[in-house]
């Protein structure tokens, strides 16, 4: 999900009033320092300050965290990010916010006042990105439009993800991942041929949205360091699933038709899909030649990869409704396990169908560290979903732990910011900014 509040409060941002540490500083204060201890990473020293909740945004933000990127996650101090509040928890922290948030600095913030935004002014000033997945035009009445952050840090790349993009009739348009979802065409294509269209049980447009974000900032930091200026960088869910629809896309485009729903079934390979097995179910992917003729001999039917019916890719598709009964009637004459060990000793491409627990147990995903599980000071450990990325080779390094709200408030404030303790202690006071650090609330 993009965020999505139309309600956010209205004003005008002034100038930071906070005096300004030279650039050096910056990359050597502990909020870089607290990043780099654990993953000293290809982004380490480049300063994300980031204004999203819920799923996109955090998400791009987590994977430039765990990218080395020094992550300052700002938050309302009356309940941070959404998600914060998504049952079930774990030692009073929620599994979702848990899930997007490793890597991060929260610092609770009340930017609907007027020297909240002076704070996040202080901070764009000294970073490298802001990204924020509010609604178009929220952040132009919060008083921090583009020219503003830009008067501020001209240098600063700025991401925006939302549902629709900033143009177009529906650039106002709520947009949560189903409605993205059914907009692009994908869930129309997803669900058994007589059944209703069917969700993806992923979220896939908030995912893949935040991942082309993470790309976007990687190019623009790039071409930023050849001298090619500042960006920019517009991101829309419903652009990105649309750029997804791949080959589907060029089918309606060539032949005319529309895309139709399959179930599991491939609209051009066959056998390819989900096939029950006598005590469970299978999953199969001939999609080339060679692998039909090697499947043919572990079936002990040989004669059906010469069979002028089934020969080619082409054949198989004009016949695919009796070889796709005969493939699920052999299918049915042994159990999983056992058609799973003939398929892999005869490297057919087949697996089966694992449920979320056993995936995360399996020895592939252990050998790879991408089920880690890392410390937090709430509960003791919990487990998290890996970085997929092996840059040189390297395992992952064990992820900082999501942060409490408003937990790296005041190192924020006095390490990156400059900012003196009695300066510290009257935003505190004021209720600008809130602190979850043990330390400082035992010394207050």
């Amino acid at each position: 999900m993009t965020g999505t509040n139309p309600d956010t409060a209205h004003g005008n941002a002034g100038r930071a009033g906070c005096d300004e540490a030279d650039g050096s500083d910056a990359r050597e204060s502990s909020v870089e320092a607290q990043s780099a201890a654990k993953n000293a990473g290809p982004l380490a020293g480049v300063v994300v300050v980031d204004l999203t909740r819920v799923l996109s945004g955090p998400y791009a933000t987590m994977l430039l965290g765990d990218l080395g990127a020094s992550v300052i996650k700002i938050e309302d101090p009356k309940g941070g990010d959404t998600t914060r509040h998504s049952a079930p928890y774990k030692g009073g922290q929620s599994h979702y916010f848990a899930a997007i948030n490793r890597n991060k600095q929260s610092i609770a913030l009340d930017l609907t006042v007027p020297r909240g935004r002076e704070l996040l002014l202080s901070l764009v000033r000294k970073a490298d990105v802001l990204i924020e997945n509010y609604r178009p035009g929220v952040m132009a009445r919060l008083g921090l439009d583009e020219a503003t952050l830009r008067a501020a840090n001209p240098d600063v790349i700025l991401c925006s993800i939302s549902g629709f993009g900033q143009t177009g009739p529906l650039r106002n348009r709520i947009a949560y991942d189903v409605i993205t979802q059914a907009m692009s065409g994908v869930l129309s294509t997803n669900g058994d041929p007589d059944g209703p269209p069917v969700r993806l049980s992923l979220p896939i447009g908030d995912l893949a949205g935040g991942m082309m974000a993470t790309i976007g900032v990687i190019a623009s930091l790039f071409g930023r360091r050849q001298g090619r200026g500042a960006r920019t960088i517009d991101i829309s869910l419903h652009d990105t699933l649309i750029s997804m629809l791949g080959y589907m896309a060029t089918l309606y485009d060539v032949t005319g038709t529309t895309p139709q729903r399959t179930g599991s079934r491939h609209p051009s390979v066959v056998p390819y899909g989900t096939f029950r097995t006598s005590d469970g179910w299978l999953a199969l992917a001939i999609f080339t030649t060679p692998f039909w003729k090697k499947f043919c001999g572990t079936i002990q039917r040989p004669e059906l990869a010469e069979d002028p019916r089934y020969r080619s890719t082409r054949d198989r598709m004009t016949n695919r409704g009796e070889l796709e009964a005969m493939v699920e009637e052999i299918m049915a004459q042994q159990s999983t396990v056992a058609w799973e060990a003939l398929f892999e000793q005869a490297d057919v491409p087949a697996s089966a169908i694992l449920s979320v627990p056993e995936a995360l147990e399996h020895p592939q995903t252990r050998a790879r560290n991408m089920f880690p599980t890392i410390g937090h000071p709430s509960d003791g450990s919990i487990r998290v979903p890996g970085l997929p990325l092996r840059l040189g080779g390297a395992q992952a390094e064990s992820p900082n732990p999501p942060p409490l709200l408003g937990e790296n408030t005041v190192a924020v404030l006095r390490d990156f910011l400059k900012l003196g303790e009695q300066e510290i202690a009257d935003l505190l006071d004021e209720g600008i900014v809130s602190t979850n650090d043990p330390a400082t609330r035992e010394a207050s």
